[in-house]
């Protein structure tokens, strides 16, 4: 019959290997977009690598708890039960002042320890990836685009800074001589830990694409330190007034809208800076850090 073609006959041969290939006919492309559109294919491989990171963080857990509540518990046990044992205790020793400081020392805790492990997970790790090991050579080979490996760090570095978060609470309620009554705002809480987890690793995903390997011992010096003594932990902001060009100052601080976020999540009774202003500094800031460390990763990968 007209137009009719053997099985034997090259033509059908060439036009088969085309279909399976999907390198030739734009049927063979339609057929492999199908198999696995690339939405799904992006969608797999960033669980895959967060997933990857997570189990290199659980298969090593102990370490991960040590490095994690070392600070919290270290901070914790001298502010909160040294010094009220030795007759140092804030505020002269009074018990409703000590519960006090306990609650807002808790709120600051739990900001330090989402930041730090923001920078613990995200920024060393890269400065050691776009260093000595190339290891971000078989991150970027994955099927997903250079910007989205990014955004999967600081997913990840998220993540493990809500664990990080989490582990404060029992320290709150094992180690103080006076424990803290906290009055849980829900909503709050549950809005201001991703937020402020997000915002931290973003801050790391800039640290770790904009630090050099030879000068990450000086990230500690000119970041970490500044942040931590500077980021009200140990103190409300509203209680800067006597000091306003301090007070003014520590705005560019991401970590003093996180203290102050998670005192009106956990502390009743205690001045704090406005929820409006928290949120939407710390939405700005997860924006603004975003942006410059995903340009900041794929300038790295590209160079």
């Amino acid at each position: 019959m007209t137009g009719a073609r053997s099985a034997d006959d090259p033509a059908v041969d060439h036009a088969g290997a085309d279909t399976a290939s999907g390198s030739g006919a734009p049927g063979g492309r339609r057929a492999l977009v199908e198999l696995r559109p690339t939405r799904i294919a992006y969608r797999q491989a960033f669980v895959a690598l967060v997933r990857r990171d997570l189990h290199v963080v659980a298969s090593a857990w102990p370490l991960f708890i040590l490095r994690t509540a070392m600070q919290p518990l270290l901070l914790m046990f001298v502010f909160t039960y040294v010094f009220p044992k030795i007759g140092q205790g804030i505020g002269g020793g009074s018990r409703q002042v000590q519960e006090q400081f306990t609650g807002v020392l808790v709120a600051g805790v739990i900001g330090l320890a989402i930041v730090f492990q923001g920078i613990q997970a995200v920024a060393l790790p890269l400065v050691q990836e776009f260093g000595f090991s190339n290891e971000i050579e078989d991150r970027v080979l994955a099927p997903l685009p250079t910007r989205m490996v990014g955004v999967q760090k600081i997913v990840t570095g998220m993540l493990q800074g809500l664990v990080a978060a989490t582990l404060v609470f029992p320290i709150a309620a094992i180690v103080p001589a006076t424990k803290p009554e906290l009055v849980i705002d829900w909503p709050v809480l549950l809005t201001m830990a991703p937020l402020a987890g997000w915002v931290a690793a973003a801050l790391g995903l800039v640290l770790g694409t904009r630090v050099a390997p030879q000068n990450v011992s000086y990230l500690f010096a000119l970041v970490v330190l500044p942040l931590t003594f500077l980021g009200a932990i140990y103190y409300p902001w509203t209680t800067l007034e006597p000091v306003r060009w301090l007070q003014i100052a520590v705005l560019v601080n991401p970590l003093v809208y996180m203290t102050e976020g998670f005192r009106a999540a956990l502390v009743g009774g205690i001045d704090h800076m406005s929820l409006l202003a928290v949120y939407g500094a710390l939405g700005a800031f997860a924006v603004v850090l975003t942006w410059i460390g995903i340009d900041g990763f794929q300038r790295r990968v590209v160079t």
